[in-house]
């Protein structure tokens, strides 16, 4: 462990570990919205067609993170332009960018050795265009979640009002998908496809089960992404592990730990 922290601070992965950090910052909140919205599956759908885009993109000879950007901003556009809500389009999603991934990545010259690159994650590889790009959606997110949190929030506990007074909901939705689908380029591009998802799906769904308030759910998804992010970080480091798979096994892990502590917490003084 004491190795894993010398490295942390080693000047070669220090941009790795901003990358990752900016990335895990902007992830958390995306997902606390996808989670009002029951649409959770929006990350890993996103994330596939993202890893296509990103394969596609670098068997075409073009940068990786343009190519996933493209992937996951088609999905989102096509998603809002049917208008369609909840899982199941996000189903169709994976099924069609699983499908592309593979089948590019048997076709080209990049091989599939770089396609599996892209679901285990290249955080270590990260230099300053993807250190700039996850800075660029952290900052973008600062701009888009006052403007999208309430509306989303009014859509979800009042879904008929802003029918009833005639405001263009649709707006609100395609800016989420869109909003969702940057966030999921740049994540999969980095972190990898099951990294990125893990930092949509898991800190949300720990901030729902234990936070009190809208306020609080925020607060505990952000922190315990950046907690699990770290924690990651610092372990697959030390033991010499892919971070991806390592990132997955930790958020796990301290979700477990919060719904046990949480269940504790319930027995001991009876509250419901």
């Amino acid at each position: 462990m004491n190795e894993g922290l010398a490295l942390l601070v080693d000047p070669l992965f220090r941009v790795p570990l901003l990358t990752g950090l900016a990335a895990s910052l902007a992830l958390a909140p995306i997902g606390v919205l996808l989670m009002l919205r029951d649409e959770w599956l929006a990350a890993l759908g996103l994330a596939h067609l993202a890893a296509a885009g990103a394969l596609g993109g670098l068997a075409l000879g073009a940068p990786g993170l343009a190519g996933a950007g493209l992937g996951a901003l088609g999905g989102g556009l096509v998603k809002g332009a049917l208008g369609r809500r909840g899982n199941g389009v996000y189903g169709f999603m994976i099924l069609i960018g699983w499908a592309l991934l593979l089948l590019i990545a048997a076709n080209s010259a990049v091989g599939e050795g770089l396609g599996q690159a892209l679901i285990d994650g290249q955080l270590y590889f990260a230099r300053w265009p993807e250190l700039i790009a996850a800075l660029a959606l952290a900052l973008a997110l600062l701009w888009a979640l006052p403007r999208l949190a309430w509306p989303l929030l009014r859509a979800r506990l009042l879904p008929r009002l802003d029918r009833a007074n005639g405001r263009a909901a649709w707006r609100t939705h395609l800016g989420m998908d869109l909003v969702a689908a940057l966030g999921m380029a740049v994540g999969t591009a980095t972190l990898g496809l099951m990294g990125a998802f893990a930092l949509v799906f898991v800190p949300a769904w720990v901030a729902f089960r234990v936070a009190h308030g809208w306020r609080a759910t925020w607060v505990v998804a952000g922190i315990f992404a950046v907690a699990g992010y770290l924690g990651a970080f610092v372990l697959a480091l030390a033991l010499d592990q892919p971070f991806g798979p390592v990132l997955v096994a930790v958020l796990v892990l301290l979700a477990w730990g919060a719904s046990a502590l949480q269940a504790g917490w319930r027995l001991l003084t009876g509250w419901r």
